[in-house]
């Protein structure tokens, strides 16, 4: 017995969903193993005896994946932005808030900004880096600035 991928993905999407977000607990991750699933289900030559040996094996399948999602080197090696500060040396109090600033910004600022100021790239070497033309660059490094200067003028304010 083989049912199509669309008939079980409508009935038990939303169970292998819950069963992946519950061992890897992350939400993109379970979305994936989701997906992963279903490939392995249609591209398996297995006869399955009935639809409840269908539904048991999506969900051993979809547990094994997950297993697999938390055991991955990135994973393991994962640290808090917390956890990372700590093992980084600043300079300056200072220049410590100002980095956990930029880490906070949204990505697209963050990682103009990082580029140019930390790692020294310049706006034409950061378009080619991030395949965008050189104004984009510079349109998001000066957005990223201004959130910058409003967020630490927010408080430098409150600490007079």
């Amino acid at each position: 017995m083989k049912q199509s991928v669309q008939e079980l993905a409508a009935l038990y999407q939303n169970n292998l969903f819950a069963v992946a977000f519950n061992v890897c607990k992350n939400a993109q991750d379970a979305e994936d193993i989701v997906q992963d699933t279903f490939i392995q289900y249609y591209t398996t030559k297995k006869e399955f005896d009935s639809e409840q040996h269908i539904r048991a094996w999506l969900i051993r399948v979809a547990i094994n994946k997950a297993k697999n999602v938390n055991q991955t080197f990135w994973k393991r090696n994962k640290l808090s932005l917390e956890d990372y500060m700590e093992t980084l040396t600043f300079e300056t109090p200072e220049s410590e808030n100002l980095f956990e600033t930029v880490m906070c910004l949204p990505e697209k600022y963050r990682i103009v900004i990082h580029l140019f100021y930390y790692e020294d790239y310049s706006v034409r070497e950061i378009a080619d880096i991030l395949k965008l033309g050189e104004s984009n660059v510079k349109i998001r490094l000066s957005r990223g600035r201004a959130l910058l200067r409003e967020t630490l003028k927010e408080e430098w304010n409150d600490d007079k």
